[in-house]
């Protein structure tokens, strides 16, 4: 039986001068990084069998060095071009790709089997005076979750200056965290400078700024009779906003279609093509990549298709967004993300 799908009438604005455009729709292979606190569900999203737990799965990154990963740029997986990283693929498509320089954005599933340290990445004003730190800001999309499972972000209302710095690197800084029960399918900004911690039981798609700097504040090492890591607690105060959690930005922009987060950095839309007959996205002409969530996508240029299935990961260059068909199975999900 053919399985049903959901044509999607996308064709993206995108630059007419580069349609000659040797760059078709890129899949990668991801850099998977083993962690305490990781698990094993990543092998149900197609990122193999492993025996050791793997807290994150580096979908598309092109970091110069990353010392919390085995390695810190993926390679492309498939095609003309497999081997190459993204860097290597600018030296040779300067300007088609859709930015200059790096590539503007770390995308990644993570599997928290126990709770991530509670952390805090850095944020401009740091970054302004420690030269060897990036800004990071970060989103969650929960992509699976144990039933009464939460997440720590932010703090709880009432917190004060004082209470925090009494119990950084103690765990009565737990007590002051604001637990957010983890629902499939919710969205969770996290911009720089906010504390907060991933709960054991939830796996998340992350999209976040091309940094791999953290500072932690505690890391349940008793608990969970980890072994213990360094904390980085004057790091920390630097940059840590005592304040709640962010507010939800998500927006429903039709029945199919969520505007999960718009930020300077990136933007995050959630698609649900079971319930859509037909759309167009007006947006500015840019990269795309698509990130499967539940389902199969295939995307079709040039008489080829290219597909991916749950957990799958795929960049669309800028030169040939205006190029492409998207379809994908009925119950199929998928965040498209994108940069301003």
């Amino acid at each position: 039986m053919r399985t049903e799908r959901a044509r999607l009438a996308w064709q993206y604005p995108g630059p007419t001068s580069l349609r000659g455009s040797l760059l078709y729709p890129l899949t990668f292979t991801p850099i998977l990084s083993p962690k305490p606190w990781g698990g094993h569900r990543l092998s149900e999203f197609g990122k193999g069998s492993f025996g050791e737990p793997i807290g994150e799965s580096w979908e598309v990154s092109d970091l110069e060095n990353a010392p919390s990963a085995p390695s810190s740029q993926t390679v492309i997986a498939a095609g003309e071009f497999a081997g190459k990283t993204l860097s290597e693929l600018q030296a040779g498509f300067e300007g088609e790709l859709g930015w200059s320089g790096r590539f503007p954005l770390l995308i990644k599933l993570l599997d928290a089997n126990q709770h991530l340290s509670v952390q805090v990445h850095p944020d401009a004003a740091y970054v302004a005076r420690h030269t060897d730190s990036h800004l990071k800001t970060e989103s969650w999309y929960v992509v699976s979750a144990n039933p009464d499972s939460v997440m720590f972000i932010g703090f709880r209302r009432g917190v004060t200056a004082k209470q925090v710095d009494k119990a950084l690197g103690t765990p009565a800084i737990v007590d002051l965290l604001q637990p957010v029960p983890a629902h499939v399918g919710d969205i969770h900004h996290l911009p720089a400078g906010t504390i907060h911690s991933l709960g054991a039981g939830v796996l998340v798609a992350e999209v976040q700024t091309p940094s791999d700097t953290t500072f932690r504040i505690y890391d349940w090492a008793s608990e969970y009779g980890r072994e213990p890591r360094p904390l980085h607690i004057a790091d920390a105060i630097a940059t840590l906003e005592i304040a709640g959690p962010p507010p939800n930005q998500e927006a429903q922009l039709d029945l199919s279609t969520r505007l999960l987060i718009e930020t300077e950095h990136y933007w995050i839309v959630e698609r649900r093509p079971d319930q859509l007959a037909s759309q167009h996205l007006e947006s500015a002409a840019g990269f795309r990549v698509l990130m499967v969530i539940d389902g199969t996508v295939t995307v079709t240029h040039k008489g080829s298709e290219y597909g991916a299935t749950r957990g799958g990961t795929m960049l669309l260059p800028a030169s040939i967004t205006s190029e492409v068909t998207i379809e994908a199975e009925v119950s199929s999900i998928f965040l498209e993300i994108g940069v301003p």
